[in-house]
């Protein structure tokens, strides 16, 4: 009877899960260098994830939103006393590693599986955009964290932040390409933007349709 159990169980454990979502974008970059969410915006996503365990996915997203930006909002003041403002839409294709807090799942008590599991997570990705005709694209490192909610067995809610570092200074445009002439590193000089999302998904792909187990 227990074999017979832990075989059904078994039968219920998915390979993959996919689903969308919508929320918001905030942005940081020389159109604005404090607040993330001083002109926020939207964003819509696409998911495909790899559920190699509970604890452990690999996931690709695919987002098409929107950022803007204003200096005349800033402090900061450019030379001449000039003032910038931007709207983009942007796509980004990344693939990203998730690890779980707690091991996630229904259905397999032995396991000590939960319906509800923080976790990190980090990548690489790619971003295109355009602003004032000119279109641009670059590479991305997406980093952040989130929450998954299962209320079914093959159904999932999460809420996801994520901050996305760019290898570029023209995500706001050609214009604010390093106003202040300040050299290009790794944390200066170059825009980042964020995400924060709430998705549906939905699993399928059994792992095991036939599997003998020992009592």
């Amino acid at each position: 009877m227990t074999a017979f159990a832990a075989r059904l169980q078994a039968q219920e454990d998915y390979r993959f899960e996919a689903g969308g979502g919508i929320g918001m974008t905030g942005y940081l970059g020389d159109a604005n260098t404090a607040n993330l969410l001083q002109n926020p915006s939207w964003d819509v996503e696409g998911v495909f994830r790899y559920i190699a365990n509970p604890r452990i996915a690999l996931k690709t997203n695919l987002f098409a939103g929107s950022l803007r930006g204003n200096s005349e909002q800033m402090t900061n003041v450019f030379p001449d006393g000039q003032t910038f403002k931007f709207s983009t839409t942007f796509y980004e294709l990344s693939e990203l590693f998730e690890f779980n807090f707690l091991p996630y799942g229904m259905g397999e008590s032995y396991r000590k599986l939960k319906r509800i599991t923080p976790y990190i997570t980090a990548g690489l990705g790619a971003t295109m955009w355009s602003v004032d005709g000119k279109t641009g694209a670059a590479f991305t490192i997406p980093f952040g964290v989130g929450v998954k909610y299962k209320p079914s067995r093959r159904l999932n809610i999460g809420l996801e932040f994520l901050m996305k570092k760019t290898f570029t200074d023209r995500l706001d445009g050609a214009m604010l390409d390093d106003p202040y002439g300040i050299k290009s590193s790794f944390m200066k000089n170059t825009d980042w933007y964020s995400t924060l999302t709430v998705t549906v998904t939905y699993e399928f792909s059994k792992r095991c349709e036939v599997c003998n187990y020992k009592d």
